[in-house]
């Protein structure tokens, strides 16, 4: 068993829903959230507005999903990310679970 988080911005919500579909994963937690920038390294030129907090409108899933459903769902976010033409990409973690009470 692993715990699968995912982190993106608000408009990829949709998308990673029919992910986490085609992975099979079927039960999960989703949270809106509020994602945070530094961007006190930034050229001035690049940050036009010279602020050092960038919020954006964010989201968070999580699921304990078995291996192969991460490994697929890596996959499908892997292709996700290569179709993308803007700087946003969906991001993942997985964290082994040594000790559950979770009989699947």
């Amino acid at each position: 068993m692993k715990l699968l988080v995912i982190t993106a911005i608000k408009e990829f919500k949709k998308d990673i829903l029919l992910m986490l579909r085609k992975a099979e994963v079927k039960n999960f937690s989703f949270r809106e959230v509020t994602g945070y920038r530094d961007s006190t390294q930034d050229a001035v030129a690049s940050n036009w507005f010279a602020s050092e907090m960038n919020e954006s409108e964010s989201i968070l899933f999580y699921a304990f999903v078995k291996k192969e459903n991460v490994d697929m769902f890596f996959n499908l976010v892997e292709v996700f990310n290569a179709e993308q033409h803007n700087a946003s990409r969906v991001h993942i973690a997985v964290l082994n679970i040594e000790n559950s009470n979770d009989a699947a």
